[in-house]
This record gives structure tokens, C-alpha cells and sequence, in this order.
């Protein structure tokens, strides 16, 4: 029976488990998934003792996927753009990584949602990992324009930079918090996506009302059974629709499910029953 795993710090309220186990039982596959928390500067020893302990994969959460990335022998293309990988796969006889984070949030707007994302113009609130993860999928998917908002400009700078020179000539630019209230006198935004911390939390952004009321959807790359600080903002303000990031959760597992076992799962009934789990927790 192959055996994977899900690793993280922390790891207990990963849900990684059971979804991958509803991706099995749609092809009739009998596998072992396990959760394996790693003390931050253990990451290394977990992963390799569960390599050497038979493991065939292993999916990585918070806060290892730039450990990860390092660590891993090949890398897939998705990863290299997002220099970050959640899914790992010892397969082949080497550490190979890749990073689905991407694709599932392209297939959670573009399935579920319905959202068309070509020539569409995109901003993104935060310019750490999350953000690095998406931005190639995007583009790729045919989005025209994106821009990061971050509240260390630097930060989004560099990141902007650094995309630009492995990736070219994308319409990706940045701006601070600060320069929302110009930018919404002159530009829409067709999606606005929280990949901030603050998806956890009930801080809310400074963003103005005239933003989220000219665009058509806003989303938290975060889930909860409420909506997020995130998503009631841009109620408030008159968004069209919002959402959270459980659909992306779902779809990346899948993409990750299909590295592993060269088939990819249905998706819609498993989020619709998580979604009734997690509103009736």
C-alpha cells in the first residue's frame, strides 16, 4: 500500500488527510496518509525518515515550502517560478518537487467560480510566499495585468523584479496601501485576492470601498467556516461576489493527487462536502 503524508508545524488541523483519502475511494486505490509534524529546524530529518521508512510522497504546508524547494533534487517548472514546493514525490528514485498552489487557485476560479481570467486584470494584497506560488499560473492562464499591493513596498518591488527577469515582459507591477485611493479613481480590477495573514485574523486591509465596489470578485486565499475579514470588507463595500480559498485547498490536492497516481480526481462533491463540514463546525 503506498504511503504519503502531509508536513508541517503545525500540522494536527490539516485536512489533507481526508481528502486525499475521498480522492482514493473515487478510484478504488487503497492508500495510507499520515500527518508528520516537523519542528521548524527538523523539516529535513522528518522528510527523510519518512523517505527512508518507504514514504512515496508528501505534501508540505506552512512554513517548509521554501525548505522544501532547497531541499528537493528536480523540480518541475511550476516549482522553479514559485521557488517554493508543496507536493514532493519519490517515485522516480529522487526528491522531485513541484508546487500545485497555482494551478489550484486557476481551476477554483476558472471550475467552480466560473470566472474567465483571460485578459483579465488581477490585484494582490501581500508579496510573500503565497503570492510568488500564483503569479506564473495566472499569467499563464491569461490574466493581463497584475499588481501587488504590499505594505513593504521593497518587498513587492523585489518580488516584481525577480519575476520580471525569470519570466519576462508580464504586466506585473506594484504599488503601496497608500496609492489605493488614486488607483481606484483610474483603474478596475477584475479580481482582488488576499494573500496576507490576515485571512486569519479579523484585521481588515486599508482598502477603499471604491475598490471592492468596482470589482466583480474578491478573494481569501484563507478559509473559515465564517467569511473572512477579507470577504466581509468587500461585502460591505458592494463586491459582486466573494469567496475563501477552500476550493483552491481541494484543487491543489487534486493536482498533487495526480503527480502521484497519473490520474486527476472530481473535485466539486468533495468541496461541497467539506464546505457543509466546515459551516456546521
Amino acid at each position: 500500500m503506498k504511503h504519503f503524508a502531509v508536513i508541517g508545524h503545525p500540522v494536527a488541523h490539516s485536512r489533507s488527510p481526508a481528502i486525499h483519502q475521498a480522492f482514493a475511494r473515487q478510484f478504488g486505490h487503497a492508500i495510507r496518509y499520515s500527518r508528520l509534524h516537523a519542528a521548524p529546524d527538523c523539516f529535513a530529518d522528518v522528510l527523510e525518515a519518512f523517505r527512508a521508512g518507504g514514504g512515496d510522497g508528501v505534501n508540505v504546508t506552512l512554513p517548509f515550502k521554501r525548505e522544501a524547494y532547497a531541499i528537493c533534487s528536480q523540480l518541475s517548472p511550476r516549482a522553479q517560478a514559485a521557488a517554493a514546493v508543496n507536493t514532493i514525490d519519490f517515485s522516480e528514485g529522487t526528491i522531485y518537487g513541484d508546487n500545485t498552489d497555482g494551478v489550484g487557485l486557476v481551476d477554483d476560479l476558472t471550475k467552480r467560480l466560473g470566472f474567465l481570467l483571460q485578459g483579465s486584470s488581477l490585484m494582490i494584497f501581500g508579496a510573500g510566499g503565497a503570492t510568488q506560488g500564483v503569479l506564473a499560473p495566472m499569467f499563464q492562464a491569461g490574466c493581463a495585468h497584475i499588481t501587488l499591493v504590499n505594505r513593504d513596498v521593497e518587498k513587492a518591488r523585489q518580488l516584481c523584479s525577480a519575476f520580471h527577469k525569470h519570466h519576462g515582459s508580464h504586466q506585473l507591477a506594484y504599488c503601496a496601501y497608500s496609492d489605493l485611493s488614486a488607483r481606484a479613481q483610474t483603474q478596475n480590477f477584475d479580481v482582488l485576492i488576499n494573500a496576507t495573514a490576515t485571512g486569519l485574523s479579523k484585521e481588515k486591509l486599508p482598502i477603499p470601498d471604491e475598490l471592492f465596489a468596482s470589482s466583480r470578485l474578491a478573494y481569501d486565499m484563507f478559509y473559515a467556516a465564517a467569511p473572512t475579514a477579507f470577504m466581509q470588507q468587500a461585502y460591505a463595500a458592494g463586491c459582486q461576489q466573494q469567496s475563501d480559498g477552500l476550493g483552491m485547498l481541494v484543487s491543489q490536492a487534486a493536482h498533487a493527487y495526480a503527480r502521484w497516481h497519473g490520474l486527476m480526481p472530481e473535485t466539486a462533491q468533495l468541496y461541497q462536502d467539506l464546505r457543509a463540514e466546515i459551516d456546521a463546525s
